[in-house]
């Protein structure tokens, strides 16, 4: 598989080293419409670790060529999601605000914890980056978010200050930033007596593109539709 990279920056370059490593032949690009389209496009897949200015880029590309794209790439409005949905029409699609196995696999644990505890146990929602991050709460503590509303419709608190005490329908949600913290993610489920807390910490950037590329390699053999990384995991189960 030839894997097209888009953004070469830290990520970029942790996924070219790894895929040459699995004998996969990736080819890094910089992220401008020219150097795309003057690539040889004798590529299996473009895996899009760059910014969401390049969206419109990206999608013009993979729709004229007809390449599957995985998006890594966080930060993106409504507005682009509405976008790359659209995509999804055309070609394969694959996005995840994470890409670490072990995230999946604790945001499938979410889903199943959640329902079960929800009426007698309080959730919050605590993440932890290096000072560098500029989106906060972080895209996978959304991700994580979106888990626990889907099955208590309960309302996230971003902001909790003051004198007020906590509501009972509400998911406090903290972001912590500072120092070289690669991500750190946990769910408190906080009883009566008792707290059950599942925590998550990434210790290298390479968790992100092993799984990255094993998108990419799931994805180039799927039909026209939206995947995410449970997907990939899971596949259907």
């Amino acid at each position: 598989m030839k894997i097209c990279v888009v953004g070469y920056g830290a990520m970029g370059k942790i996924v070219c080293e790894l895929a040459k490593d699995e004998l996969a032949y990736p080819v890094a690009i910089e992220c401008d419409y020219k150097v795309l389209e003057d690539t040889d496009k004798c590529f299996d897949c473009i895996l899009d670790f760059s910014n969401p200015a390049n969206l419109d880029m990206i999608v013009t590309f993979a729709k004229k060529y007809h390449k599957p794209v995985v998006f890594a790439t966080t930060g993106f409005s409504e507005k682009d999601l509405l976008k790359i949905r659209d995509l999804s029409k055309s070609v394969p699609v694959l996005i995840s605000a994470n890409f670490s196995l072990g995230i999946i696999l604790l945001n499938r644990l979410v889903k199943e914890i959640t329902p079960i505890l929800k009426d007698s146990f309080d959730i919050e929602i605590v993440e932890a980056h290096h000072h560098h991050k500029v989106d906060s709460p972080s895209g996978t503590a959304k991700m994580l978010l979106d888990s626990v509303i889907a099955s208590t419709e309960f309302q996230p608190n971003y902001t909790r200050f003051g004198t007020s005490p906590r509501k009972p329908n509400e998911i406090g949600v903290h972001s912590i930033r500072g120092g070289s913290i690669v991500g750190e993610h946990e769910i408190l489920y906080c009883g009566e007596d008792e707290v059950l807390s599942i925590k998550h910490q990434a210790h290298s950037k390479k968790i992100f593109a092993v799984g990255a590329l094993k998108a990419a390699h799931f994805l180039v053999q799927q039909p026209v539709g939206l995947y995410d990384m449970e997907d990939v995991l899971f596949q259907g189960k």
